[in-house]
């Protein structure tokens, strides 16, 4: 007979798994809006999709955090992970919810006017999904230096959209014939700008876990 721990400890694996298919998928639509970006909408439509997927792994994850937190009242280290996974799952499906809001922009944007940044936002495609990966596997090994890498990152992305806003700035001035869709392409570098802060706050957090301080704290989640 498996004992009362030896469940628990399970249960606390499958948390941890299911925390990384999370972050792996989220990560993966992210990496997906650089070609959805560039007019193919067949992988716009594939990220869009994942909508269900998601909800179904911040289910699960939550529902296993709820029964570990009431049938087994986890302790001390425990508690922390699992109380952080709560809090964790929330940013995360932020994070996802964004990459869809990129993806329908991908399909009414012209082709013609997202090449105006498609080497920004490729960048901003990448470096995001590598937040999202190196904050969720940090909170997983506890490792604050690993966290304090995102933050790093984040700079990147916030110069990858003080660009945009100049080449828009630009385009605007010179008089360009589709200048109607300049404020949703600009929105789209926001939106990469967006998720890196939620993969900032999952960093912090991170931090607050292993250090008890938070060195970010001034990054307000959205309401």
């Amino acid at each position: 007979m498996i004992s009362t721990r030896s469940k628990y400890s399970q249960q606390l694996e499958k948390i941890d798994e299911l925390l990384g298919s999370f972050a792996e998928k989220t990560a993966g639509d992210i990496r997906a809006l650089t070609t959805a970006l560039t007019g193919d909408a067949e992988v716009a439509e594939t990220v869009l999709d994942g909508d269900q997927e998601a909800r179904r792994l911040r289910s699960a994850i939550e529902g296993n955090c709820t029964d570990a937190l009431l049938l087994q009242q986890p302790v001390a280290g425990d508690l922390r992970f699992v109380t952080g996974t709560f809090r964790l799952v929330s940013d995360l499906a932020h994070i996802d919810s964004k990459a869809r809001d990129v993806a329908e922009l991908a399909q009414t944007l012209p082709v013609e006017v997202t090449a105006n940044l498609s080497e920004h936002l490729a960048f901003a495609a990448e470096r995001v999904a590598s937040m999202v990966e190196e904050a969720i596997e940090a909170f997983r090994t506890s490792d604050a230096d690993r966290a304090r890498g995102v933050f790093a990152m984040d700079d990147d992305v916030d110069d990858v959209y003080l660009a945009a806003e100049g080449v828009v700035i630009d385009l605007i001035k010179a008089g360009e014939t589709r200048a109607k869709y300049l404020p949703e392409l600009l929105m789209v570098a926001k939106y990469f700008e967006r998720m890196g802060d939620d993969a900032v706050r999952i960093a912090d957090w991170v931090i607050f876990r292993v250090t008890g301080a938070r060195e970010r704290a001034a990054v307000k989640p959205e309401e």
